[in-house]
């Protein structure tokens, strides 16, 4: 029977894989009919109403009249809508809202979630997932059994009763369909507790007998809960666990640092790894080629694409360009248009193309998590990849680290102190932080010229901190779980402080 389950839905993927290709072929075409139908649906609500959606007919007259927006721009029209209001950004009356800070900032976002947004751009692209695990690893048996979902939490909007709020995983699982249930672990009550310690720990009992074969969730969360498996039976890897499980499914932050941990959880190479791009937004790339890291432009799922090139945001000379504009190697700043009423949003995202044929790219940063404080323009892409290269040549791994500049004093050189939690120090740190910051210097020439005889960088001050620092840190801020984030880098020394602080008084 199950062998039979597998054929058919490998037949069903390798036919969607066909309208994947005419994206793939007709990039230009596909972005321009989604384009047309977002604006001819939200003609007649407010937004399409004061832009006088109604008269137009390009891309052109899209830029010179609708503004680019950051979220406090929209965040006044999205408050009215979770308050019941109708027609505001999107027709008719928006129930789900994810609630989304993207770092651990006190501050929350409410990303609207529309019906059509559920289905046409997060589910829809759930299937494409499948379908390009299935086009590169046609022998799966990913239908033999469950898959482990690690999902956030939803309530009730307290200001209004229709609306709910929540972890963009609490409402994705939530809305599922009856077969993604079925095939789903652990249980929707289990994973929508808002306790994460508490859900943690049930999770770690009820899926340690599963016959699990995918896994699914932000690297960060999903060490924790396998470690805590491991302890409960005294297990050395998952796949002990797990004997049958396939494939990990990965996004949120970079998976870079996480690399060499995972090898040790899964020791095997038939063991599968795909990078998905999913936001509360909605869902942007898939990594289509297991054998490169970087991932399919999704151009199909009811979301509009523009970007600003980085070198010029919030600049004088900032300007959007469209899809067939956009170049090789150059950083951009990701700005959506979806079917759920975001216009011209700006996710917060940096991104840089690697092919244009089809559109493939690679997640470089975010807007405000990087260094420049000494013209040294250091991204998260940079440090994700001089962290693991150094992690792998000591033969060490690290569960979290944060990056903040060392300013200038008097008769004192600027630089950058890492805070940096190890799951095994190295036998010399000392030669571990000369390695990383001589790593850091290969991969930005930026930082390399910075440096060079330590002309406006002194060499990186490093910091190890006790076992479970970051995770007691994120825990006192309320910020377990789901889409909160450990910010990477930063130009203050806000969170760095922070989290001194806090070891300091525990």
């Amino acid at each position: 029977m199950i062998e039979l389950i597998n054929r058919n839905m490998a037949r069903y993927l390798r036919f969607r894989y066909k309208n994947i290709q005419y994206f793939m072929d007709r990039p230009f075409e596909s972005q321009d009919r989604i384009f047309k139908d977002l604006i001819r649906l939200a003609k007649n609500t407010e937004w399409g109403t004061k832009y006088n959606f109604a008269s137009i007919e390009n891309w052109e007259q899209f830029n010179e009249r609708v503004p680019v927006s950051t979220y406090d721009e929209l965040k006044p029209s999205i408050i009215r809508m979770m308050y019941g209001q109708q027609d505001v950004l999107w027709p008719g009356e928006v129930k789900w809202f994810s609630k989304s800070s993207g770092t651990t900032n006190d501050k929350s976002k409410f990303i609207p979630v529309s019906s059509e947004n559920l289905k046409k751009s997060h589910f829809k692209s759930t299937w494409d997932v499948l379908t390009f695990l299935y086009m590169n690893k046609p022998e799966s048996n990913l239908f033999s059994g469950k898959n482990l979902g690690m999902g956030g939490s939803i309530a009730p909007f307290e200001g209004f009763p229709g609306t709910i709020i929540g972890d963009i995983s609490g409402i994705l699982l939530k809305n599922s369909p009856p077969i993604g249930k079925s095939v789903q672990v652990p249980d929707t009550e289990t994973s929508l507790i808002a306790d994460w310690n508490v859900k943690i720990e049930k999770i770690a009992r009820l899926t340690q007998k599963e016959n699990l074969i995918s896994i699914s969730g932000v690297p960060t969360w999903a060490v924790v809960l396998f470690r805590r498996i491991m302890e409960l039976t005294g297990k050395e890897n998952m796949l002990e666990v797990w004997p049958n499980a396939e494939v990990y499914i990965h996004g949120g932050v970079s998976f870079e640092p996480y690399k060499e941990q995972f090898k040790r959880l899964f020791p095997s190479d038939d063991f599968t790894y795909l990078e998905v791009y999913n936001s509360s937004e909605g869902y942007f790339g898939i990594q289509d080629d297991l054998t490169k890291n970087d991932m399919l432009l999704l151009l199909n799922n009811e979301i509009f694409y523009e970007f600003i090139p980085f070198d010029d945001f919030e600049t004088d000379r900032q300007k959007v360009i469209e899809l067939k504009d956009v170049e090789l190697k150059k950083n951009y700043v990701l700005v959506v248009s979806t079917n759920a009423g975001l216009w011209r949003y700006i996710v917060g995202d940096t991104i840089r193309f690697t092919n244009l044929s089809p559109f493939k790219i690679k997640i470089t940063g975010r807007v405000k998590h990087f260094i420049n404080v000494f013209g040294e323009e250091v991204m998260v892409s940079n440090t994700d990849k001089a962290v693991a290269t150094t992690c792998s040549k000591f033969g060490v791994t690290i569960d979290n680290y944060t990056v903040a500049p060392v300013f200038l004093t008097r008769g004192k050189k600027g630089g950058h102190q890492w805070l940096v939690e190890f799951n095994k120090l190295p036998n010399d740190l000392d030669a571990f932080k000369k390695d990383l910051d001589l790593n850091l210097q290969n991969i930005n020439s930026d930082y390399e010229a910075k440096r060079f005889n330590d002309l406006a960088l002194k060499e990186l001050e490093l910091v190890p901190l006790p076992k479970g620092s970051f995770y007691k840190w994120m825990e006192s801020r309320g910020k377990l779980g789901g889409q909160n984030k450990v910010p990477r880098l930063s130009n203050s020394r806000e969170y760095v402080e922070s989290i001194l602080s806090f070891i300091n008084h525990i």
